[in-house]
């Protein structure tokens, strides 16, 4: 693989590609370390080294890990690239439901970039709710557990410049600061290594690593010995299950077409094991947290009741069994329930026969669909447990290293972080090596 690495780099467009996607990437780390106007660095870092103390489940430690710590510090691009995400993927649960965007689906490629521009839009609108929010609960301190705001302002009053004036600042230049991220995206999807925006979620779970890692090495050598252990195996066995897939085989039978013949070929159509990816993980984990987000909102921290003192020992509380238990039916849940809107068995056959493809052995069309969805169900389940067992291991670390349970979703080798590596690591590898095939290069894998 190092020598591939070498004879991608002495091809002279492919270098080009992958130093100005380096380069990009280093403005975006720039561009997440950059403070925002008006915002007191010195009074956040106090407040995260004070939030990092506390032993409650932090609401907002997925969407730090999404912006390589960005949020919490505030800066230019402290949303990161969740509000594109969140945008894409309510775009695509609206194209099943709404048919003109179905229509625009099946246009091609003017429909899809249509529908890209969409996402552009609805990611702005987010941007500006999420910045306001994140803006107004960083002023009351529910952004950081345990940190006194009033002793620490984290947006102090500027005596050149009306108060409100510094908050609307603040927001034009976050939200600024996610227009120029998708931007950046798209400039590494179209002129670096592709996968413009998977590139900059794992640039930002990568930065979080060396931190993590120095917190557990901190704890021992014996401990992180072990991390690093089963961190081999646990990649070890994703890159093997990402890789899985069920091939159904499929002929096309020979059609004449003026005086030539057409079809008569073999190929298949691969179903992936993980046929969801890390959605459903996302969704459980947001799902998870909403419980929380409205005790931290609604309830008096002097007297929370009983219903609040249910919801922080039993739902927000990563250490508990329950908690685990929850966490793992949700993600079962959302697996089947994307795999069922995101692939049509029914539009797959009608495509089939439509160009005179069938499955062997099954007649086309419904029985066809049937067959389809009959294989379908069959390997989601075992690709729904893998995502749920892989997205608690950080819970089960909490009992083995005695973990702060704010740093469960942040753990290096497990949980959302280690599914995107890998899937992003793999799809771009898989890159690279397609254009050093086209050069009549080896590629990666001999």
């Amino acid at each position: 693989m190092l020598a591939a690495f070498g004879r991608a780099f002495r091809t002279p467009d492919l270098r080009k590609k992958i130093l100005f996607t380096l380069f990009i990437l280093a403005i975006y780390r720039l561009g997440a370390t950059l403070p925002s106007p008006g915002v007191s660095y010195t009074n956040v870092q106090k407040c995260i080294d004070t939030a990092s103390t506390g032993q409650n489940q932090d609401v907002f430690t997925l969407l730090n890990l999404f912006s390589g710590g960005a949020l919490l510090h505030l800066s230019v691009f402290a949303l990161g690239i969740m509000p594109y995400i969140t945008a894409s993927i309510i775009l695509q649960l609206l194209v099943v439901v709404i048919p003109r965007l179905e229509q625009l689906k099946k246009e091609g490629q003017s429909g899809q970039t249509k529908i890209t521009q969409y996402t552009r839009y609805l990611t702005i609108g987010l941007a500006i709710l999420q910045t306001t929010g994140y803006i107004a609960l960083a002023r009351s301190g529910q952004l950081f557990t345990g940190c006194d705001v009033n002793a620490n302002p984290i947006i102090p009053v500027s005596p050149h410049m009306p108060y409100w004036m510094t908050l609307g600042t603040l927001v034009a230049t976050m939200v600024a600061g996610t227009a120029v991220i998708m931007w950046l995206g798209e400039l590494i999807t179209d002129r670096g290594v592709g996968n413009g925006m998977s590139v900059l979620i794992f640039t930002n779970i990568a930065a979080r690593i060396p931190s993590e890692g120095q917190s557990i090495y901190a704890k021992g050598i014996l401990p992180f010995v072990i991390v690093c252990a089963i961190g081999v195996v646990i990649i070890t066995a994703v890159v093997f299950i990402e890789q899985a897939q069920r091939r159904v085989p499929v002929q096309y039978a020979k059609r004449m077409i003026g005086r030539r013949m057409y079809g008569g070929t073999s190929t298949y159509i691969p179903l992936k094991v993980n046929q969801a990816g890390v959605i459903p993980v996302i969704f459980a984990s947001s799902l998870l947290y909403l419980p929380q987000l409205i005790v931290q909102l609604v309830s008096d921290k002097n007297n929370p009741g009983p219903v609040v003192n249910f919801i922080n020992k039993w739902v927000a509380d990563p250490s508990q069994w329950t908690y685990v238990v929850i966490y793992f039916a949700l993600i079962i849940f959302f697996t089947y329930f994307y795999v069922a809107i995101t692939f049509n068995p029914t539009d797959v056959a009608d495509n089939m026969r439509k160009y005179g493809g069938f499955v062997p052995g099954i007649r086309p069309g419904k029985p066809t669909a049937e067959y389809l969805d009959f294989i379908l169900s069959r390997i989601t389940l075992p690709g729904s447990l893998y995502l749920g067992i892989i997205a608690i291991l950080p819970n089960l670390f909490i009992t083995l290293l005695g973990t702060s349970v704010n740093n469960t979703q942040n753990f290096p080798f497990g949980g959302t972080a280690v599914l995107i590596m890998v899937g992003v690591g793999l799809e771009t590898v898989k890159q690279i090596d397609s254009q050093l095939m086209q050069r009549n290069y080896e590629g990666f894998l001999r």
